[in-house]
């Protein structure tokens, strides 16, 4: 794996609607809110820069899990996640262009990583469940909302993270080939 682009800290507070503190070389970025309902699902949660516009993120309607939508402050719709199963523990990211994914990271592991369908992984969340810290690893030029939204995303089922996932076809490497004999 090359190094990252970018790293960025994360620092928790709060025991029911948490507070995520995001920063980079030691300046804060943002913080992330997270609003629960009284049954203690996340309903939504709003990035709150230092500066530029704030960033809503909201649970769709719907039976799915990790069902939701990605706003700016102006209403500008920037993304949404989709998970189709129960059992699979892909989360499908839709932004306009090509979706992306959303998978465990490899190994025994606590962690989500954003995969491109063509490029390959573009970010990674690390976190554990009891920590109060995590963070984004950021390893090719993408939006940073994008960055937001996974580790929100990843955070809301953080232990379905621990078990492997199988090997991307881009993790595989073929097999030597015999040298053919003359």
């Amino acid at each position: 794996m090359p190094d990252p682009a970018a790293v960025y800290d994360i620092r928790i507070s709060g025991l029911w609607n948490t507070r995520h503190t995001v920063s980079r070389d030691g300046q804060v970025q943002g913080v992330l809110a997270l609003e629960r309902r009284p049954t203690g699902v996340v309903q939504a949660a709003s990035y709150k820069p230092e500066k530029g516009e704030i960033l809503s993120m909201r649970r769709d309607p719907g039976l799915l899990r990790s069902q939701f939508s990605l706003w700016t402050d102006g209403h500008e719709w920037l993304g949404s996640s989709l998970r189709w199963s129960l059992l699979r523990r892909e989360i499908v990211l839709h932004t306009g262009s090509k979706p992306l994914r959303i998978l465990p990271v490899p190994g025994f592991a606590f962690g989500w990583t954003l995969v491109a369908p063509r490029t390959g992984e573009m970010a990674r969340v690390r976190s554990t469940p009891f920590s109060r810290k995590g963070t984004i690893e950021v390893f090719r030029k993408m939006d940073f909302e994008l960055a937001i939204f996974t580790y929100f995303l990843g955070r809301q089922i953080l232990w379905e993270s621990l078990w492997p996932r199988p090997r991307l076809s881009s993790e595989v490497s073929s097999p030597a080939q015999p040298a053919a004999d003359s």
